[in-house]
């Protein structure tokens, strides 16, 4: 569907959330992602508006969505395991490209500058691109998206913080991707040896790029801490604490975390296990 004229941000986003299928929702999100910086380049903002997302995105009909527990386990040492593996990234990715889009109509209202909004369109756009690397490692090795089933527990997040953007900031990106932090490099070298260069590439591409999707997270996050004036490491313990159903599971990427502006003292007291020893 071609964008109306005046079309604003707010509305641009909704219009990815309800296309269902993949493909045509990536390449939708990046046209308005370029349709956005364009407007930037010339000075020329469009306007953020306000919209209705919809609760849940559009989704294609496959793959079958199973709960967490349901989806078969396969050792990624084997060929199957791999392709078990390109397609949960396949779809994580699929599902951060809703999320960022989501963030950006469910809480247009929200006085900010606009460089929040810079943020979430240009990590919406390098997670489209993400899943279509995924896509086509897929296709590479004769399978696709949809192929496996997948797992149904990756929007709880988005519904539990529908009415709650610091709740959202904390969990989505300062926990949710900040995990991906911890366990891609664990899977290039999975890929490495098996000699996938064009995964460990896509994968590589990836892991450079999450590191900025979570440091957005932190940035906005500190800023509402400082317009609320909230202790921001208290804060984000507390919000965890509401709406992550689970411990936070180390090893921790610590470098990485830090890149991202997420200190040790902010993840390990939410974890069950003891910090390494330091000094």
């Amino acid at each position: 569907m071609e964008p109306l004229m005046g079309d604003t941000l707010a509305q641009m986003a909704v219009e990815v959330l309800t296309t269902a299928d993949g493909r045509a929702k990536t390449a939708l999100s990046r046209k308005h992602a370029a349709t956005w910086f364009a407007a930037r380049a010339a000075n020329e903002p469009l306007e953020i508006g306000t919209a209705e997302p919809p609760l849940h995105p559009a989704r294609p009909t496959q793959p079958e969505l199973l709960n967490p527990r349901d989806v078969p386990r396969r050792k990624p040492g084997s060929e199957k395991g791999r392709l078990a593996l390109l397609h949960a990234v396949a779809h994580i990715e699929l599902n951060a490209v809703d999320l960022h889009w989501d963030m950006v109509a469910r809480f247009s209202d929200v006085p900010f500058p606009i460089g929040f909004f810079d943020d979430w369109v240009r990590a919406a756009d390098e997670e489209s691109n993400h899943f279509n690397l995924m896509c086509d490692c897929l296709e590479t090795h004769g399978s696709h998206y949809g192929a496996l089933p997948a797992h149904a527990g990756m929007w709880r997040a988005a519904e539990d913080t529908a009415e709650d953007l610091m709740g959202r900031l904390a969990v989505v990106p300062m926990v949710l991707e900040a995990r991906g932090l911890d366990v891609t490099p664990g899977m290039i070298e999975v890929f490495r040896k098996a000699n996938d260069a064009q995964t460990v590439s896509a994968l590589e591409v990836i892991y450079a790029e999450e590191v900025g999707h979570v440091a957005y997270g932190s940035k906005w996050f500190h800023f509402l801490c400082g317009r609320y004036e909230l202790d921001p490491k208290d804060e984000f313990h507390r919000l965890v604490k509401h709406y992550f159903h689970s411990t936070l599971k180390p090893p921790f990427n610590e470098e990485k975390r830090a890149e991202a502006g997420l200190p040790p003292d902010f993840y390990w007291p939410l974890s069950d296990a003891e910090p390494p020893a330091r000094g």
